[in-house]
């Protein structure tokens, strides 16, 4: 399930607290403290033109994971990443997480489509991306990530 986020979520999670009713276990790492506060800066930013712009991905009642808007490329459409901690991936959690955010776009007459990048060796963020619907549109190369598949879906 993915809930979403709040300044006061990231600030919490920033200090290693969980937010809410919830819980992080022991064992999980969302992600170091700058690339969270990275990651509320931009949500910070895309909430000043589009809302929600980020959500935590909750098992339960353990956060084990967050997926964002990450850009605004066009009219109607968003651009996603997510991530689950390492020691919850190979469960299906990020195919159910983008599931439920397609559930939302559909249902937000705002979004018509949605689009992501994974990484030419990220064979299992490419398999979320296809078991949801996602059509590769093309390939580019990314400053920081280096080569990229690039994919979308129409929400409308």
């Amino acid at each position: 399930m993915i809930m979403e986020m709040t300044e006061t979520d990231f600030a919490l999670l920033m200090q290693g607290k969980a937010p809410r009713d919830l819980r992080i276990d022991a064992d999980i790492e969302l992600a170091p403290p700058p690339v969270l506060e990275m990651l509320a800066g931009l949500a910070g930013k895309i909430a000043a033109q589009f809302q929600p712009a980020a959500w935590m991905i909750v098992e339960g009642d353990e956060i084990v994971g967050l997926l964002s808007v990450t850009q605004l490329p066009g009219p109607g459409e968003i651009h996603i990443g997510y991530g689950v901690a390492p020691t919850r991936q190979g469960r299906g959690i990020a195919t159910r997480a983008v599931a439920d955010l397609l559930a939302w776009a559909r249902q937000d007459s705002r979004v018509t489509r949605v689009s992501a990048e994974t990484g030419v060796a990220n064979t299992a963020s490419q398999l979320t991306l296809e078991r949801n619907g996602f059509a590769k549109t093309g390939n580019r190369i990314d400053d920081e990530d280096g080569p990229v598949i690039c994919w979308n879906i129409i929400t409308a």
